[in-house]
């Protein structure tokens, strides 16, 4: 008679246990928090970020992200395609900075984002990275699927080799109308690609296991930048989303170039968030923000760090 043998394995008092956000990141690969906006700070979000669209399709805005490139680096006028983002909403020559730097430097977003990365979270571990708008694009639009900082060139041991490596980030997107644009593949983001998935078509209408994130107004999805993913975009519906990462001082050189590439290094040092009101894990959020600014200075200007994705498509 065969026997059974159940293994119990006790927790250890002494291994700290990941938050739900960071656990969530680590199997699924994305974790979606409802309404983090108040009414009044998704009304004055949605005002900014048509201000800047406006700026950015009459060409009075050079840094965006142009139709039909997907990638990184782009021209700096729209072209006779348009544009689907907005880049550097930081930047201090952009008139809405300020507002968007209240929601970049939010109370809930710098939580999550220290709950995502370290299970001792701490304000001086953060660094200030990217922030950009994706707006409605001027006709319709998808992305390849793809990982942020993985080329589909990668063999299975490269992908394996990155995607072995700790959490250093925390991304998002953050709707200011509802959005349905991002698709991915949970769990993708813990292994290399499958064979059907390397065989698959850059522009593959259905691939096996994935599912589409719905984001509501005000709702913020955080996910991991390396899971098998794509972006469908409608010009028939409206769109303005706000894309960010905050990343851990000590972050390797990939993490770099994947920051860096998108020219933020040039102009971070021209700014100074030290009148941003209110605090957080009691400290003024000014000194907060200052202090994720200095260590986004401190990865340099990004000159020769060259391109995630090859810097052509």
């Amino acid at each position: 008679m065969a026997t059974t043998t159940t293994t119990t394995v006790k927790p250890n008092p002494s291994e700290p246990r990941p938050s739900p956000l960071r656990h969530a990141l680590e199997t699924k690969g994305y974790v979606l928090l409802p309404s983090i906006l108040t009414p009044t700070e998704l009304s004055t979000l949605r005002t900014a970020a048509a201000s800047a669209t406006t700026l950015a399709r009459t060409s009075q805005w050079p840094h965006i992200r142009t139709l039909p490139k997907q990638f990184p680096p782009w021209p700096s006028t729209p072209g006779p395609d348009g544009i689907w983002g907005v880049q550097h909403l930081l930047h201090p020559s952009l008139p809405s900075s300020p507002t968007f730097a209240a929601s970049y430097f939010h109370p809930l977003i710098l939580s999550a984002a220290c709950e995502i990365l370290s299970s001792t979270p701490s304000a001086s571990q953060l660094v200030m990275e990217l922030y950009n708008l994706l707006v409605t694009p001027d006709h319709d639009f998808s992305l390849r699927w793809h990982r942020d900082d993985i080329p589909p060139t990668a063999t299975p041991a490269e992908e394996e080799e990155r995607l072995s490596k700790p959490i250093l980030h925390a991304q998002w997107n953050l709707a200011l109308y509802d959005d349905e644009s991002l698709l991915v593949v949970p769990g993708s983001q813990k292994r290399a690609r499958t064979q059907a998935e390397r065989d698959a078509g850059p522009y593959e209408e259905d691939i096996e296991g994935m599912v589409g994130v719905s984001v509501r107004a005000g709702d913020v999805v955080f996910y991991d930048n390396n899971i098998l993913h794509t972006g469908r975009y409608k010009t028939g519906r409206e769109r303005a989303t706000l894309h960010g990462s905050i990343g851990l001082r000590g972050g390797d050189r990939d993490r770099a170039r994947n920051v860096l590439q998108h020219g933020v290094g040039r102009w971070v040092g021209e700014c100074d968030f030290s009148g941003l009101e209110g605090e957080w894990e009691g400290r003024k959020m000014g000194e907060v923000a200052e202090g994720m600014r200095r260590g986004l200075v401190e990865m340099g200007t990004g000159e020769g760090v060259g391109w995630s994705q090859g810097g052509e498509e």
